[in-house]
């Protein structure tokens, strides 16, 4: 009865969603690579993969905008979506940006002080003109968006060209230095602090980093 009870719907479904639990033995199947299961819990059930999991991160995002977002701020969100998708962002990884940028998705970068927004086509068009500037491509922005997505949600006047002068003058790196700079450790892009070996409890943020 038991044997029978496993082989349930529930199970199936589980299967379907990236869920699985490993075989009762590993010679009943031997063309199956282990790796590919994930174990049971304790009480007996399947795990959730990393990959469900950042399935369910995207499609929360879509969902707080469809019960919060007004027409006019689905309006604001779309625009901002098909300026990222014009340098080659897919329609899932831009909404995942724009949502860890302006606090729709919790990022560590922010910890909890971000408070959740709409983004503007305006800001947006402007970082990523600002970085084209220096000497980025599409490519570049892509690539550099995909580490650090949160730099769409920083100030451009405060964060960015400050920290671009700083790495100019105080490190001499420009050009085309400063643009592999960028594409190996983007989050230069928004250190604010500098603890001096004396840590503030915002490492993300922080110059000793760099």
């Amino acid at each position: 009865m038991l044997g029978k009870s496993l082989a349930s719907p529930l199970l199936t479904f589980y299967s379907t969603v990236g869920i699985c639990s490993f075989p009762d033995s590993v010679s009943a199947a031997p063309n199956v690579n282990v790796r590919n299961y994930v174990p049971l819990d304790v009480f007996g059930g399947p795990r959730i993969t990393t990959f469900a999991s950042r399935r369910w991160e995207l499609h929360s995002t879509a969902e707080i905008q469809d019960a919060v977002l007004s027409v006019e701020d689905k309006k604001r969100w779309e625009s901002c979506t098909q300026a990222l998708a014009a340098i080659g962002v897919t329609n899932e990884a831009a909404e995942k940006t724009l949502g860890k940028a302006f606090g729709q998705i919790h990022s560590p970068y922010w910890g909890e002080e971000r408070k959740k927004e709409v983004p503007r086509i305006e800001v947006v068009n402007e970082i990523l003109n600002y970085l084209k500037g220096l000497g980025l491509t599409d490519d570049d922005l892509g690539k550099l968006l995909k580490k650090f997505p949160e730099v769409l949600g920083c100030s451009l006047e405060n964060e960015l060209k400050t920290n671009v002068q700083i790495l100019e003058k105080q490190w001499g790196i420009k050009g085309k230095s400063l643009r592999n700079l960028l594409l190996r450790n983007p989050k230069a892009l928004g250190y604010n602090v500098d603890c001096k070996g004396d840590c503030m409890a915002q490492c993300t943020r922080c110059w000793a980093r760099f």
